[in-house]
Order: structure tokens, then sequence, then C-alpha cells
């Protein structure tokens, strides 16, 4: 293991990407049928289900005769009709008698194969021989994952630098959520890849967003709360005693009645870790259907606006480090995407007709 495969390593060894059975930071968990191997690819397994298996669930029989694979991938491959009992699809919870006969077509493990180059458009704000700046759009997944195996960031970053194919994770070193808009920076060559990761774990990263938050926050403060998984909806992150350092500043930029924009900027970089934060200050994000939990108290007038907007309303606006190369600090910016500055302007304008 190379010194940047190994402080990459440490760095991101507890994000869920590495977590089995949990979304990657980045993205919806979603099922993917595009990579199912066809039926004449490999060859089907054919089972006669043993009568001391009476009575188990079908998932658990296949766990006992199919001991080489977990039981998640074995329920992934009977939601994905991979597997049928006499001759019909089945459920992971159906119950199988002894005397059944069972067909499973095994299915790759995308986790397990290269990753493919894909001509994908990315926003390039900088590049040189050592990093690329992106501005990353709405919608796009940063590095493959459960159900987005294909069309990310880093297949784009394949097919625009081939190179990369040499860097760990393409050179990725940060995320940001698949509907979280801005600034960050990929690494070119291991060099800069270990230097920037340094970066981050010394917290000398500058990382500013702009966040549109439920409510009517009177003035700027700091959040140093520890997050972790939430302990009973593992999908989610949630300030947790004995969880991770994490520590966000934010600052009020405009004030309107029901919601607030502000300037938030990160001490470290936890999954989800604005969003945690504001939650827990009972100051979601607008959009923010993960971390909203009921009606936010808001003008009658402002709440269709707010309620229609469709994901979380932050951008990534400021991003400012160390070269990796040559030492010289850089930033840079990029404004709002087009929907967060059309629902400004929204709220602008309903605020501006309030009595």
């Amino acid at each position: 293991m190379t010194e940047s495969d190994k402080i990459l390593h440490d760095y991101t060894k507890d994000t869920p990407s590495t977590q089995p059975g949990v979304p990657p930071d980045d993205a919806d968990a979603e099922g993917d049928l595009d990579n199912v191997l066809p039926a004449d690819a490999v060859s089907a397994l054919n089972f006669k289900v043993p009568l001391e298996y009476g009575g188990s669930r079908l998932d658990q029989a296949l766990a006992k005769l199919l001991p080489e694979y977990s039981r998640s991938r074995l329920q992934e491959w009977v939601a994905q009709g991979q597997v049928t009992l006499n001759g019909a699809a089945a459920t992971s919870k159906q119950k199988v008698w002894g005397g059944e006969l069972l067909d499973v077509v095994p299915q790759s493990n995308p986790a397990d194969q290269p990753y493919e180059a894909e001509d994908i458009a990315i926003d390039i704000v900088f590049e040189d021989d050592s990093i690329i700046v992106i501005n990353k759009p709405v919608g796009l997944v940063v590095h493959p994952g459960s159900g987005n195996w294909h069309g990310t960031l880093l297949n784009a970053l394949l097919y625009h630098e081939p190179a990369l194919a040499e860097v760990p994770r393409a050179g990725i070193v940060h995320r940001l959520d698949k509907d979280t808009s801005g600034l960050l920076v990929v690494a070119k060559t291991l060099v800069a890849q270990t230097a920037l990761v340094r970066q981050l774990q010394e917290r000398s990263v500058s990382r500013e967003y702009l966040a549109l938050a439920h409510g009517e926050i009177e003035r700027g403060g700091r959040v140093d709360q520890p997050i972790d998984r939430h302990p009973s909806q593992r999908t989610k992150m949630a300030v947790v005693e004995g969880g991770k350092p994490a520590v966000t500043h934010y600052a009020i930029v405009e004030s309107f009645p029901g919601c607030t924009l502000l300037r938030c900027k990160l001490e470290t970089g936890r999954t989800h870790q604005i969003r945690v934060h504001m939650a827990h200050l009972r100051h979601p994000l607008v959009g923010d259907h993960i971390y909203i939990k009921g009606a936010q108290k808001c003008p009658p007038q402002m709440r269709a606006t707010l309620l229609e907007f469709p994901r979380q309303a932050l951008h990534a606006e400021r991003l400012g480090l160390e070269h990796p190369e040559t030492g010289e600090w850089m930033e840079w910016h990029r404004d709002m995407p087009d929907d967060m500055q059309q629902l400004l302007k929204r709220v602008r304008g309903i605020a501006h007709e309030l009595p």
C-alpha cells in the first residue's frame, strides 16, 4: 500500500461507502438492475431445498446453500429476479418447506469491477498538472456506490483524464452529496492526493457553503457537536454522543420571514455535516426532506415556495487550499445554480409583499 493509499484509507475508512448495507454519503439507496449479468454469461446454480431447511425463510436457506455469498448479496439477487423457486419469482421472506427446486443466476458485484470511463460533461473551474477543481451540478453522484455504479463524477474523471485510473479513487479526496452543488477538488497525482488529504486532516482547507435554512435565525454562531450514524435509521446521520468531532460555523447573509440565508464554514467534513448541525439547531435546510421533522413555522404566503423546493438548498460556494506542488494559497468561487437563485428570488418577492 502506497503512502497515498494509506493516508486516503485512514481518512475515508469510516465513510458510509465502506460500511456494508449503508448507502454512500452522496447518493440515494436505490436498486440497480443494470449490473445483472446476461443469462448466458454465467451458469445457473440449481439446488433442491433440503428437508431440514423446512420452515426457514428463502434467504436463510440460500445463505446455507451458498455460504460464500453474504446474506445482503443473496437478498439483492432475490429482489432482482435472479432466484426462482419452483420456476417462479420469490421473495426473501418466503418460507421454504423442503424439496423445492431453486435456480440461482449469480450476479456480478459492481464494487468488484474496474470503474468505467464515461463521457459525462463536467464543469472544470481550474486544472493544471496536479489538481482539478470542479463545479459539481445537482444530481451528480461523486463516487460509485450502491444503486449508482455508473454516471458518477468518478466515471467522468476517468474519461477526462485516463491517467487517473492509477490514482486511488481517481483522485477524489472529498465529496458533496448528490443533491448539493458546488466546488470540490480532485488530485491528479499520488503526491497531490497525499498532500490534499493531509490538508483535510489538518483542517486547513477552506470550504464555505450557502444554505437556506428554515426559521428566523437571529445571529451567527458555531456548532460543535459530534456526528455519527443515526442509532436506528442507518441511512441518516445524527448528533450522537461519542460520535466523530464536527464543527460548523455559520453567519447570516440575508434574513426573511420564515427562513434565513446562511454562510456556513466547515472545520471538519463529516457526512451531511451542515444538514445535521442545522437540523440539530431546529433550523433544517429548505428542501432537506431527510432531516426536516414536521411542519416548519413560516408565513402562509411563504409555505408553498419553501415546501416545493425539491432538494436541500445547499451550495459549496467557495474553496481554498494550498496548492500541493507550489505551496501557493489558491481560492475559487462559484455562484449558486439557477434553482437556488430562483428560489431566493421568489422568497425575496414574497417577503417584499408581506405587511
